[in-house]
């Protein structure tokens, strides 16, 4: 455990500043975003009272009141979300292949610290989890912060007030990174780890058998893939609708559990029978 919590502090110095761009990416282009709708939609409004010499309550029938919504559809809110989401992505791969293609194949003084090779692998999915979870949880502070912000621009009448509770549920888009309940945080993010896993475990297999590799990497997850929706496929095509929903859901839970062991059981042989110092 001693080992393992030293490569998992050891690979999340090395993405800290990643991190750390990521953080003030997001948190720079949202504010901009909450200051820039607001600031149109005050404009409007002015334009409208003053120019068109409408009144207060004609306006407000006429575009009705500004909502935290309208920030968080635009995108100085969504892009900085999908580059966080980009990012996270582009290093579950750089987070293995730096080590083979840097200066000094650092990969290969990882493979020879006394430790089971298992925990470089276990290190590098923590640290992924680490980076996914950290930027939700910024994000879910930043919301709070940001909404304040437009209250101070926006005056009462002008303005209708949301709880972070209710910007999630209205909009589908964020409940995937930002789930709205314990269940679906455990499911979502189960997923997320088991689709990781089998994404180093088809690293593992080009790393061992370099273009055999990525055959077998690519059928690796093919076959992952069509496990996880067997009973689905069995449900729809050959039972006639033999589960209740609830039996099918369960039945696809446990096969992202076999799958996600079937990754870790693969990657420990490769990593300890097939690359080698």
């Amino acid at each position: 455990m001693k080992n393992y919590l030293k490569l998992v502090n050891f690979e999340f110095n090395r993405v800290a500043k990643l991190f750390a761009v990521l953080l003030g990416i997001t948190f720079v282009m949202q504010m901009i975003g909450v200051i820039i709708e607001s600031r149109k939609y005050l404009k409007i409004a002015n334009e409208e009272m003053y120019q068109q010499m409408m009144t207060k309550v004609q306006f407000l029938e006429s575009f009705g009141q500004m909502s935290f919504l309208q920030v968080v559809r635009s995108v100085w809110f969504l892009g900085p979300i999908a580059i966080c989401v980009a990012g996270v992505a582009f290093y579950i791969f750089l987070i293995w292949y730096r080590d083979w293609f840097g200066k000094n194949t650092f990969i290969y003084r990882l493979l020879m610290l006394p430790t089971t090779r298992l925990n470089i692998f276990y290190a590098k999915i923590t640290t992924i989890l680490i980076l996914t979870v950290g930027l939700v949880a910024i994000q879910l502070i930043l919301l709070p912060i940001e909404m304040w912000v437009m209250k101070a621009m926006v005056p009462d009448e002008f303005r209708s007030d949301m709880g972070v509770h209710q910007v999630l549920i209205s909009m589908p888009e964020l409940s995937i990174i930002i789930p709205s309940s314990f269940v679906e945080l455990i499911l979502f993010y189960g997923a997320g780890l088991m689709v990781v896993s089998v994404l180093f475990t088809a690293i593992l297999f080009e790393r061992s058998f370099r273009w055999k590799g990525i055959v077998a990497g690519v059928l690796y997850s093919g076959a992952a893939i069509v496990v996880l929706i067997l009973p689905i496929l069995l449900h729809e095509f050959v039972l006639n609708g033999f589960f209740y929903p609830i039996e099918l859901f369960v039945l696809v839970i446990l096969m992202g559990v076999i799958v996600f062991a079937a990754s870790i059981w693969m990657s420990r042989f490769l990593l300890t029978k097939k690359i080698t110092v």
